[in-house]
């Protein structure tokens, strides 16, 4: 109480605020995307593809890039040349299926047959492997950027996705593309791609698919290991925010991302110990512990050296929440193709090339893979091609 005897005085008091309150009525919100049983069959799907000692065979190159891989052993790109060597990959043993969980599809290739007669689907299906289809329509140009791209293939793509679901695809692959120059990546190009991922990946999962997110950072340059790790954690955070805003459920997606390489150019030469320790170090920071498994592709590396990269990955001493494990093309199919050679007779020779590889990446996947010094030829040639599209 206060007691003021000339009845003109005007008294101000001052409190001290203890504690302010501030609500946001605008708070994000929840959207309920995708049911729980939606939310299951995603997870089981992306379990299946990744479960322990599997990884992914990319072979979802276009009818360009494969004819660029037939046009290296001197055969005709044709529609039934690339159907013969897909068939070569599918029809492998049946115990290929311990070591390749997911086949990644080209449209064509969705919609061909085997030898038997069977759709290719049906074949890897019934080898238990998850069937996967590519979905985005390639790389164009972002204006304003010192030859940046963005992925297209966003309109109709729901359309698209539920048409595959039924055709029997349960995951699919949308690859965006980032380079590492004086000027870039820029922040647009990060952004704007981290974005345009977020939304494919939506999309997916409303029509029953597993979204592989795919942020490629391109080999290309002579930055050194610790540039492309910098470069390699921004770029996977703005992804994860964007995934987030979306609403994305992170336990029904997979990553594709590039390892933390030196550029192809570098002069310095790094272990893969070192490499494997930048990678993972990266991928600590950045991918939420829900996401069920990692994918790497191989950046033109060549076979030998995805799968010992690989194999220190899973064996750097650092806690690692996530399957580490491969979704390689071209170091899966080097040494198949080499062995061909467009011929009938040597189709055996091919899948016993391929099998090879794939129990050895099967192996790093688990830090099991020990090098005997006896690789061949075409396993240990660079598969680096400057400003790769596939």
């Amino acid at each position: 109480r206060m007691h003021i005897d000339s009845p003109n005085t005007c008294v101000y008091v001052i409190l001290p605020v203890v504690g302010c309150l501030s609500v946001d009525l605008a708070m994000t919100h929840q959207f309920p995307a995708l049911s729980p049983e939606q939310k299951k069959e995603l997870s089981d799907i992306a379990q299946r593809i990744v479960a322990p000692g599997k990884g992914i065979l990319a072979a979802d190159e276009s009818t360009g890039t494969m004819g660029k891989r037939l046009q290296n052993i001197k055969v005709e790109n044709s529609e039934e040349n690339r159907r013969c060597f897909r068939d070569i990959l599918f029809s492998s043993d049946p115990s290929i299926s311990n070591c390749v969980g997911g086949v990644i599809f080209f449209h064509e290739t969705l919609y061909q047959k085997a030898d038997c007669g069977k759709l290719f689907p049906k074949v890897v299906k019934d080898k238990g492997i998850v069937v996967g289809i590519k979905v985005d329509k390639g790389t164009a140009v972002l204006m304003g950027t010192d030859g940046e791209t963005t992925t297209q293939g966003l309109d109709g793509l729901s359309e698209r996705c539920a048409q595959y679901k039924k055709d029997g695809c349960d995951f699919a692959k949308w690859r965006c593309v980032l380079k590492i120059s004086d000027s870039c990546p820029s922040a647009l190009s990060i952004a704007e791609n981290a974005n345009v991922l977020a939304r494919y990946a939506s999309t997916c999962q409303q029509n029953g698919l597993v979204p592989i997110v795919e942020p490629e950072i391109l080999p290309d340059g002579t930055h050194d290991l610790q540039r492309c790790q910098y470069v390699t954690e921004k770029v996977l955070a703005a992804v994860y925010k964007a995934l987030s805003d979306h609403h994305v459920y992170l336990e029904g997606t997979l990553l594709k991302p590039n390892m933390v390489t030196p550029g192809h150019s570098c002069t310095k030469k790094y272990t893969p110990q070192e490499i494997a320790m930048a990678t993972v170090t990266a991928l600590r920071r950045t991918v939420p512990a829900s996401v069920p498994g990692i994918c790497f592709l191989s950046g033109g590396q060549s076979e030998e050296e995805a799968s010992v990269n690989l194999n220190a990955i899973n064996q750097v001493p650092l806690h690692r929440p996530w399957k580490l494990t491969f979704s390689y093309g071209r170091a899966l199919q080097a040494s198949a193709l080499a062995a061909w050679q467009g011929k009938d007779a040597n189709k055996k020779a091919a899948q016993d090339a391929f099998c090879n590889r794939a129990k050895i990446n099967g192996l790093a996947s688990k830090g099991e893979y020990k090098p005997t010094g006896s690789a061949d030829q075409a396993s240990q040639q660079s598969l680096y091609t400057a400003s790769y599209v596939y």
